[in-house]
């Protein structure tokens, strides 16, 4: 809706204080868009991608061509700027639609999914490209199912599920909130230790074959759950946005 793909199902939107329904011209060209798929022109080089994008813009054939080796040093591509999209590897096709949506030096980048399918090492080098692009001011609106990509690139947060907001605020601080620092995990739990965690209140969530304990800091319970029901040993971690998610949405798989 935000960029007017998808039609308003009702109320008012506004971007850049313009109305969607009225100034959408003025609103799209504002706006860059990464989307989930890899919408390249199969026809075109990784050059004339950019040049031919950067048309639908009104840029002149000079300046497009100027910004679109601009980008590519950007996003490191440089160096296959004549090569046919379908030579490239997933994570170059998913750092060149980046450098598309940047084409038209847009005041908001949308970005659906963008890592998705992606190996650790184009993930995390797609992640270092937003951050540069975070610390120039742009506004970036990023959709995502990976909770590490959530907590590393986002200063605000919004957990949805089934259409409605759940949780909204900085990634660390619903961590804190909402799980505590640490988590407690016990496989094979035994119900002398479903019952001691029943009986001192603490918070916990039972899986049947394990047990997740939420607690703060409790190094000292950790030892004592160690020591008297899971001698051969259990784990202590530092909890993360995925486990907020997790306990806000539940576990069961989702369609």
């Amino acid at each position: 809706m935000v960029y007017g793909f998808s039609p308003m199902t009702d109320g008012q939107l506004r971007v850049f204080g313009l109305d969607i329904s009225q100034d959408w011209r003025l609103i799209k060209a504002r706006i860059g868009v990464c989307q989930q798929e890899n919408n390249l022109d199969p026809d075109l080089t990784v050059l004339e991608n950019l040049e031919v994008f950067a048309r639908y813009f009104d840029i002149s054939k000079t300046e497009a061509r100027k910004k679109a080796h601009e980008l590519l040093a950007f996003i490191a591509l440089e160096h296959r700027w004549n090569a046919p999209v379908s030579q490239l590897s997933g994570g170059m096709m998913r750092r060149l639609v980046l450098a598309r949506a940047l084409i038209n030096d847009p005041d908001l980048l949308i970005l659906d999914e963008p890592t998705t399918g992606l190996d650790p090492q184009s993930r995390h080098q797609f992640w270092e490209r937003l951050e540069q692009l975070r610390e120039k001011g742009i506004s970036i609106l990023l959709t995502t199912h990976y909770m590490d990509e959530a907590s590393r690139l986002c200063d605000r947060l919004i957990i949805i599920d089934h259409g409605l907001i759940l949780v909204e605020g900085k990634p660390e601080d619903l961590v804190v909130k909402h799980v505590g620092r640490d988590i407690i995990e016990i496989s094979g739990p035994t119900q002398e230790l479903r019952n001691y965690l029943a009986s001192e209140g603490l918070p916990f969530e039972d899986l049947g074959h394990r047990v997740v304990i939420y607690c703060e800091d409790r190094g000292d319970l950790y030892q004592k759950i160690t020591k008297d029901f899971c001698r051969e040993g259990c784990i202590l971690r530092m909890a993360t946005l995925e486990d907020v998610f997790l306990k806000l949405t539940g576990r069961e798989l989702r369609e």
